[in-house]
């Protein structure tokens, strides 16, 4: 029940991180990145008339993958205490494998600094862990969550639940 004259938005979700295609209003203009209420309450849709499905990031245009790292940092940013609680808490997976260990380009030298720092006390901010670390996290689990969204076949989810399309 697609209407092909009306115009289609991609959206990730903000809690798993679906990725989705929506119906927006026409007379409603969207901007790139901008957070829209894609919930059950009709009255509160005040940009999309409806959500069309889930899809697989293979599914994106090529501009929508092109934002989609910018729009994944911005969410991180804006649910900062989520993410920080994840590096705080994050545990050994095995004698030899640590869960950061899944976060491209934090391997076994960057990793001690990480641990380190952390038994000294809980990061407070990204800013804190890049301070005391000069590891940007925000960005290595931005690239992480894209990862987890490319690849749905990815062993290991950190962020991304598996059931994807």
């Amino acid at each position: 029940d697609l209407d092909i004259r009306s115009p289609l938005a991609y959206a990730v979700g903000e809690s798993n991180f679906t990725l989705l295609s929506l119906q927006a209003k026409r007379d409603a203009p969207l901007a790139i990145g901008e957070r829209v209420y894609i919930g059950k309450d009709f009255s509160l849709r005040a940009k999309i008339e409806k959500v069309n499905a889930r899809v697989a990031y293979n599914d994106l245009t090529a501009t929508a993958k092109l934002e989609l790292p910018n729009v994944i940092h911005i969410m991180i940013k804006a649910n900062e205490k989520r993410f920080l609680d994840f590096v705080n808490n994050a545990q050994p997976i095995s004698l030899r494998f640590h869960v950061l260990d899944l976060l491209p380009g934090l391997g076994k030298k960057r990793l001690p600094i990480i641990t380190g720092e952390r038994r000294k006390g809980a990061f407070a901010s990204f800013d804190d862990i890049n301070s005391r670390t000069k590891i940007p996290m925000d960005k290595l689990i931005a690239k992480r969550i894209e990862q987890e969204l490319m690849n749905p076949d990815e062993k290991y989810r950190l962020f991304v639940p598996s059931d994807r399309k």
